[in-house]
């Protein structure tokens, strides 16, 4: 990483949790606290302000969604503080509650999918960059609910395609990778995906975080 990242870990099981800092170590991150409890986690939050505060959903002391309402209450108070959440269940319902109305300087990755260090570091460097790192079977499970007709319909498959991927988190270059075409076909996309969801450039927001929310329901 070219810049230090800052991040507190919450996580209650220590061997998890150590493994989890080791590999944020290694990457070149900062991390400036570890802990096992959701209180802590917000309490270390608060008192750090790092990049990136990273999370399970399930934390002491009754290990139900503590750690879920914790990010939550992070990014409610602590907005320039990113927040992934990490579980070891699929539930849409739980990514929506973390997303709520603004995607950006968030994840939710699948504990099973971060077994990687690679996979956890880009997802970090995203949301550090104020960015969403979701998970694709999240995102799937999310856009595949039903939903009344509206301009997503009129999106060409190509262009779901590469909003699905926007909603992922990847940049234009990371998406014409992923779909084998050149940078200005994935620009042509996403200026055609602006267009259909009306979000001009006098829009309030960021057009690409809204398009995502969009995409996802909200």
């Amino acid at each position: 990483m070219s810049a230090e990242i800052r991040v507190v870990v919450g996580e209650d099981q220590a061997l998890v949790r150590e493994g989890v800092v080791r590999m944020l170590e290694r990457a070149g991150c900062t991390v400036v606290a570890a802990v096992g409890t959701a209180t802590e986690l917000v309490h270390e939050a608060r008192q750090h302000k790092p990049d990136v505060v990273i999370t399970d959903i399930r934390m002491p002391p009754r290990f139900d969604e503590a750690g879920l309402r914790a990010a939550i209450e992070i990014r409610s108070t602590e907005p320039g503080i990113g927040v992934i959440v990490l579980s070891q269940y699929l539930d849409d319902a739980y990514a929506m509650d973390l997303v709520g109305d603004r995607a950006e300087g968030v994840g939710y990755l699948l504990k099973e999918k971060v077994a990687s260090p690679d996979l956890l570091i880009d997802a970090v460097r995203r949301v550090a960059d104020g960015g969403s790192a979701l998970d694709p079977d999240v995102i799937a499970r999310l856009v595949g609910r039903k939903r009344a007709g509206g301009p997503l319909d009129t999106l060409t498959q190509r262009e779901r395609e590469v909003l699905a991927l926007m909603a992922e988190g990847h940049s234009n270059s990371g998406i014409a990778a992923k779909l084998v075409v050149t940078v200005p076909a994935v620009e042509r996309h996403v200026t055609g995906i602006f267009s259909k969801l009306g979000l001009t450039d006098a829009a309030t927001g960021h057009r690409r975080v809204l398009a995502v929310l969009r995409y996802l329901g909200r």
